[in-house]
Formats: structure tokens, C-alpha cells, sequence
């Protein structure tokens, strides 16, 4: 088990394989996450609605519309209902994270939340009737801002969790949906890898086959989950955003 201060109040991370966020919120705190991690409240919990801005675009792309908001005093249990770890990230004043979509458990209430498109995609197909756009980290990405002083953000990592600290001029190749959460500070673009076709038949076009990666440019802290789903990789790549390649 984890217990963390923040402010008056405290939070216990207890259990291993869906491990889960108690907290006893302190008169004047507060926090935010989305209705469908709440796994118990107090009856002297306040709780209430948090609108978020974009609902069509948030609707289409599978963000929540409406965070909620849990005052204190009152006690307060949170999971995501999957096996993995929940992490905790404290914030500094003014600093910024990039999370990926979906992986948002809680934040307290000085954190400002905000979402933003990804940037990274590749489009495929034949023709225009078959053409299909790819986001290999999704199509938004969540951004959080400790605006209002010092705050605490939990994310929910399926598997495990690493972290690697990148200097300035180093750089990381990841598979896409494992990047967890970075630093604003770390740039991305997308890498294609080229094998040789080795003369294969059934390989209709030399660059039809190929690996998808990301490339993370430091300097700035970025986490990996273990738990990843391999981007497809068998049709022609038509157009992609900025990309780092390398062929064979």
C-alpha cells in the first residue's frame, strides 16, 4: 500500500492486481475523474458534474463528456475496474504532462485538464473508396497543468509501468499505444521501419510491408506501459504526418 498527502487530505493506493484509489478528502479539497471509475462514495461526499468543452468532438473520438466532481469532507474509492498499477504522478506548479487517452484516473482539483490532437497518423488504401486514417496513439491525447500551485494526477497503467529520463539530443523508439504518459517537453513523430522484401512473391509492393514506431526526441521524463496493441501493418502507407524512416 501507497498513502499520499495532498493538502489536508490523503490517498491510499491498496491492492495488486486491480489495485484501487481511496480517499479522505479534507474540507476545501477536492477532485476529478470520470463517472466510470467510481467504485464507492461516502453519503458526506458532495458530488457533482464537471462539463467538458468539445462534446461532439470528445463523443466521436470516445472521451468522457462529463467529469465528476467529489468535495470533501467525505471518503471516496476509485478503480478502473481492469488489472494493471494505478501511478502517481505529484505535479509542480506550472508543470505540464501529456497523458494518453483512456489511461485518466483522478487529479485533484488545482490541476487543469485539457485535450489535444495527437499529431501522429498515416493514412492507407488503394483508392479513394478504400482510404482509412490511422492514429497509432490515438486521436487526442490528454494534457494536464498544475496552474494553481502543486497537485497530485493517477493514472491507470495496464501491466507495468517504466520510466525512462531522455537528455536533450537522446532519443527513444516505442511501440505507439505503450507510451503511458511524457513530459510537454518531449517531442514525438511517427518511424517507419523498412525490412528488405527479400525477394518474397507475396509481397506485392518492397514497402508494403513494415514495422510502426514513435520516436520520443528529449529532453524530458516519458512512461511505458507493458501492455500494448501493434499497429496494422499490411496495407500500403498512402500519406503520413512527420516521420523518421529507415529502410533496410
Amino acid at each position: 500500500m501507497a498513502k499520499l498527502q495532498f493538502g489536508q487530505s490523503y490517498c491510499q493506493i491498496a491492492g495488486i492486481t486491480v489495485p484501487v484509489a481511496e480517499f479522505n478528502l479534507a474540507a476545501n479539497d477536492w477532485v476529478y475523474f470520470s463517472h466510470h471509475v467510481l467504485l464507492w462514495a461516502g453519503t458526506e461526499t458532495r458530488l457533482g458534474n464537471m462539463p467538458m468543452r468539445g462534446a461532439w468532438n470528445r463523443k466521436m473520438a470516445g472521451l468522457p463528456l462529463i467529469m465528476v466532481q467529489a468535495h470533501g469532507p467525505g471518503h471516496l474509492a476509485l478503480s478502473d475496474n481492469h488489472a494493471g498499477e494505478v501511478v502517481a504522478l505529484p505535479l509542480h506548479h506550472n508543470q505540464q504532462m501529456w497523458v494518453r487517452e483512456h489511461r485518466f484516473l483522478t487529479a485533484t482539483g488545482n490541476i487543469k485538464y485539457d485535450w489535444h490532437a495527437t499529431d501522429v497518423w498515416y493514412e492507407t488504401g488503394q483508392d479513394s473508396d478504400d482510404r482509412e486514417m490511422h492514429y497509432p496513439m490515438g486521436q487526442y491525447g490528454d494534457v494536464f497543468t498544475a496552474s494553481e500551485g502543486p497537485g497530485l494526477l493517477l493514472l491507470h497503467s495496464p501491466g507495468n509501468t517504466f520510466i525512462r529520463d531522455l537528455q536533450a539530443g537522446q532519443s527513444l523508439l516505442v511501440q505507439p499505444s505503450s507510451v503511458l504518459y511524457r513530459d510537454v517537453s518531449v517531442r514525438v513523430a511517427l518511424h517507419l521501419e523498412y525490412p528488405r522484401n527479400m525477394g518474397f512473391a507475396f509481397w506485392h509492393s518492397r514497402w508494403s510491408y513494415r514495422s510502426i514506431w514513435v520516436r520520443l526526441f528529449g529532453p524530458g521524463r516519458v512512461a511505458v506501459q507493458s501492455v500494448y496493441q501493434p499497429p496494422e501493418d499490411t496495407e500500403t502507407i498512402r500519406r503520413h504526418s512527420y516521420a523518421t524512416t529507415h529502410r533496410w
